[in-house]
């Protein structure tokens, strides 16, 4: 059998996995599109004013920067794969609270559990997912589709959001956050219960040992010291760190804006409830056939060249909304033109790299910080976000996005380089096993 065809073989076979972890990242999605596009039904339904919108967008991004920070360096200490099978079972708790939510402090106690939990999630699934998957071309193909879930959690929360559009009081709000709910709870009992998860985890610590990982042994390893020793795998890990933090913080910012406001944006440009959530329907649904596309491909050699073609398209979107954001056409086209390009040069692509660039023992601490950083920058943005947005003053705001878009370029450029330089973590783990039996490698 070829290698691959061996690879396809073995796709299928840990293809589980990542539906169960992209569960996950379709939760992660459908709190914050979830919210955005029934903020106006919470806003009437519970009679919050404009502060309070503010804030429930706002505290959710940071709680999610709280558990992208402290949730991957936690499993790193206590167990990635005890915080893997438990973690949706407290999405699963916040998002109950929020169902039955009487007014804006219970709303807010709800997101702030479930969205700690989310944060959590995301770094170490992708780590478990990585490191279960028999080698790096199947990894960042596994790694890939988990992010078809991110946009499957923005559809079904669009979707969801335009059926009960036309509910009385806060009712649409609280049968989307039902949905979130259960979808956590089959999750929780599915990682947890499931046999051949428990048989990936297994194989996986076996290989550990075979090529030496520092995990196998229960070595501590330190993140910090792995970075900045100075010496010059450290200084290899730095680049890679710097490079893809630039990239996804750009990104990020960019996304961010668009999941939480895209409704509020196409409301303020004079589109109704409606037809602001059923555009974000049509938009969205051509992002998530782009992503099962870009799945297909991560593993393979277009995935450097359709970065490229990803980010001109992302930044001729920005100058379109430059040069007319009012309308609400441009808006919408503009958007369309951005869920063209953010497949191909966007999040899937920056988890796939983080999880093939640095060793096992830190990648979920790496990517939560990074999640959890960008989060955290998003948060503050959001607060100022509303008045960004605004007829009066979004052309400037979209210029200035332009100017982010040719940073990420720049930062996405700098990783491509490193990594044809450096290889993946598998091809120098590799590399050096044959080094040290005296094989030329």
């Amino acid at each position: 059998m070829s290698t691959e065809a061996q690879n396809e073989k073995r796709l299928g076979g840990y293809m589980p996995l990542a539906v169960a972890a992209g569960i996950g990242s379709m939760l992660g999605s459908g709190i914050i599109v979830g919210l955005s596009a029934t903020i106006t039904v919470w806003q009437k339904g519970l009679g919050l004013n404009t502060s309070q919108v503010g804030l429930l967008s706002g505290i959710l991004t940071f709680a999610i920067a709280f558990g992208s920070l402290f949730g991957g360096r936690l499993a790193d200490k206590i167990g990635r794969v005890l915080v893997f099978n438990w973690i949706n079972l407290l999405y699963a708790i916040g998002a109950a609270i929020c169902v039955f939510a009487p007014n804006f402090t219970v709303l807010l106690i709800g997101l702030v559990i479930a969205g700690v939990a989310s944060g959590a999630d995301l770094p170490i699934s992708m780590t478990i997912v990585s490191h279960d998957a028999p080698n790096d071309k199947v990894g960042a193909q596994l790694v890939s589709t988990t992010q078809v879930f991110w946009q499957v959690g923005v559809f079904i929360s669009f979707i969801c959001a335009f059926l009960v559009s036309t509910m009385e009081g806060a009712m649409g709000g609280r049968v989307v956050f039902a949905i979130l709910a259960v979808f956590a709870v089959i999750a929780w009992l599915w990682r947890l219960l499931s046999p051949t998860f428990r048989r990936f985890h297994e194989e996986a610590d076996a290989r550990d040992v075979t090529v030496g990982h520092a995990a196998a042994s229960g070595k501590k390893v330190s993140v910090v010291k792995m970075l900045f020793s100075g010496t010059v795998n450290s200084r290899m890990l730095l680049g890679f760190f710097l490079a893809i933090t630039i990239f996804y913080c750009g990104w990020n910012l960019l996304a961010n804006t668009w999941g939480q406001f895209q409704t509020y944006m196409l409301v303020q440009a004079h589109a109704s409830q409606s037809l602001a959530t059923g555009l974000g329907i049509i938009l969205n649904f051509i992002t998530l056939a782009l992503n099962i596309a870009f799945a297909s491909i991560a593993g393979g050699k277009y995935r450097n060249k359709l970065f490229f073609v990803g980010m001109g398209i992302s930044i001729a979107a920005m100058v379109c909304l430059a040069l007319g954001g009012t309308n609400m056409w441009v808006i919408f086209g503009a958007t369309a033109l951005m869920n063209f390009g953010g497949p191909f040069a966007g999040e899937a692509l920056y988890k796939v790299w983080t999880q093939e660039s640095f060793p096992i023992e830190i990648r979920a601490s790496i990517q939560g910080f990074i999640n959890g950083f960008s989060r955290l920058l998003c948060g503050l943005f959001a607060l100022v976000t509303p008045a960004l947005v605004m007829p009066s003053t979004i052309k400037t705001t979209m210029w200035c996005f332009v100017g982010v878009v040719v940073l990420e370029l720049v930062a996405g450029s700098v990783m491509i380089a490193k990594q044809k330089k450096y290889g993946t973590d598998e091809e120098r783990q590799l590399k050096a096993k044959a080094d040290e039996a005296g094989i030329e490698a």
